[in-house]
C-alpha cells in the first residue's frame, strides 16, 4: 500500500508507574517507537502499523478490530486506545469503556496518499469464516 502513515502514541504515566515499563509497553505493540516524556505521559511517533496487524492477525481479533478502527474513523484517519497492562505483555487489547486505572495507550492515525478505509482493510482485513479475505 503506498501511503505516508503518522501513527501518534500516547500513554499516561501516573506517579505508581515506571516510566519504563509505559515506554516497554508502547514498544512491545509498536516497534520503533522511540517515548519520549512530556507533561505527565510518553508520546511516540512510528509510520508503520504492520506489527500490529500481525498481532492482530495472530490473535485473530481482525474483526474487533475492524469495528474499533472504523466506529473511531474522522477525516483522514482513525484513533483508538489500548490496555497498558495488555500492551506491556505484547497483547493486544482494546479499551471500549473505561481504560481503568492505569488509563490507556492512545493511538491516533493519519493517512496521507490512500483512503483511511482502504489502510484499515490493509491493516485488519475483513473476514468470512474467521479467516482474512482480500477486498
Amino acid at each position: 500500500m503506498e501511503a505516508r502513515i503518522d501513527v501518534e502514541v500516547t500513554a499516561p504515566v501516573f506517579e505508581t508507574e515506571l516510566e519504563e515499563r509505559v515506554a516497554t509497553a508502547i514498544q512491545r505493540l509498536f516497534p520503533g517507537a522511540d517515548p519520549t516524556a512530556r507533561h505527565g505521559e510518553l508520546a511516540a511517533t512510528v509510520h508503520s502499523l504492520e506489527h500490529l496487524s500481525e498481532l492482530l492477525h495472530r490473535q485473530e481479533i481482525l474483526d474487533t478490530a475492524r469495528g474499533v478502527f472504523l466506529g473511531n474513523r474522522r477525516g483522514d484517519g482513525f484513533s483508538f486506545r489500548l490496555k497498558k497492562q495488555a500492551a506491556l505483555q505484547g497483547v493486544v487489547n482494546f479499551v471500549t469503556d473505561e481504560p481503568g486505572e492505569l488509563g490507556a495507550i492512545t493511538v491516533r492515525v493519519r493517512v496521507e496518499g490512500a483512503d483511511p478505509e482502504a489502510y484499515i482493510d490493509h491493516v485488519a482485513p475483513p473476514t468470512e469464516g474467521g479467516e482474512p479475505v482480500t477486498v
